[in-house]
């Protein structure tokens, strides 16, 4: 990957509100296997996951939930970024620190199931537990509204997250946006010993290379290899089949008839190569988003924010600035 150039700014630091004992420098709750990744960017950014008591109604405790958040808090129009199906923040190795360096106030959040948070108590983590909790973190810790990022099915917990608290979104951005999906389709209706069998296959090496494989656009095998591990490290939690099995038969996301229904100003990003959501998908949500622009990035696949994220950041930057 390019070496990328951060400068830094400074402000009054954002206190901290979770505790943590740190093991070579990455959170104790982290998967031991963190050290094995060589990638430095997202052994980085590994370092800054923290866990924030979040409240929701449908839990009797908070759910410590796992992000990485600004170091000092700037005043700008917080950027918040959301992640693809059963990933973590660690997608955002790349771009975090380019976003950050321009003086963003940014988040990487993980997406209740997902990611790094504590779900020892196993709460539900359907759509609608999802987006509670997204809203609650939201709530209580930015409280002003934000620039909401989803890539892939991000986009449809972003998309989902807007229709229903419009007020917390000023933007949206949407990268090679998964949004016209029935949801988890036919998964929904599989006996759950079933379910279980099929999402132990999800977390194999096997399936976890060649899904990466497709998602990157020409990279080397030590590369790809390496983004393998960082792309299954929180499969490693001990909640993580549990979690996942609830999302799938819960019915996932159908978000199709939220589409025309969006009314603030959508930037899409693109990868032209991408082999997992075709392109022409990038077209058609265009054309029926009512304020949106589309930006193509040729040579790009699936994950243009790993692949290509100087452009990326640069295009979200012009977004947010009205440049």
């Amino acid at each position: 990957m390019p070496s990328l150039l951060v400068t830094s700014t400074t402000s009054a630091a954002i206190p901290r509100v979770s505790s943590r004992v740190s093991v070579n420098g990455f959170p104790s709750f982290l998967p031991k296997e963190v050290d094995k990744i060589r990638d430095p960017f997202a052994r980085d950014m590994a370092k800054r996951i923290e866990r924030l008591p979040v409240k929701i109604s449908f839990s009797t405790s908070s759910i410590m939930s796992s992000c990485v958040k600004p170091l000092q808090e700037r005043g700008t129009e917080p950027v918040v970024l959301l992640h693809g199906f059963d990933s973590s923040c660690l997608e955002w190795r790349y771009s975090y620190p380019l976003l950050e360096g321009a003086g963003i106030d940014t988040w990487a959040v993980d997406i209740l199931g997902w990611g790094f948070s504590d779900l020892q108590m196993l709460p539900p983590c359907n759509v609608a537990a999802k987006r509670e909790h997204l809203y609650q973190l939201w709530r209580t810790y930015i409280a002003r509204p934000m620039v909401l990022v989803g890539p892939s099915l991000g986009a449809s917990v972003a998309m989902d997250f807007v229709a229903n608290h419009p007020e917390a979104v000023s933007k949206l951005v949407m990268i090679d946006a998964s949004v016209y999906a029935e949801g988890t389709g036919n998964l929904a209706k599989l006996p759950r010993i079933v379910a279980y069998a099929g999402v132990s296959v999800l977390k194999s090496i096997p399936l976890r290379f060649y899904v990466n494989s497709l998602a990157l656009n020409k990279v080397s095998l030590l590369s790809s290899w390496d983004s393998m591990n960082v792309g299954r490290l929180h499969c490693l939690q001990p909640w993580w089949e549990d979690a996942t099995v609830d999302f799938m038969l819960s019915g996932g996301y159908d978000v199709r008839n939220n589409v025309k229904q969006i009314k603030q100003e959508t930037l899409i990003i693109w990868g032209q190569d991408d082999q997992i959501v075709s392109s022409k998908v990038a077209l058609r949500l265009h054309h029926e988003l009512p304020d949106s622009t589309l930006i193509q990035i040729p040579g790009c696949g699936h994950i243009p924010h790993v692949e290509k994220p100087e452009l990326v950041v640069q295009y979200i930057l012009k977004f947010i600035r009205h440049e």
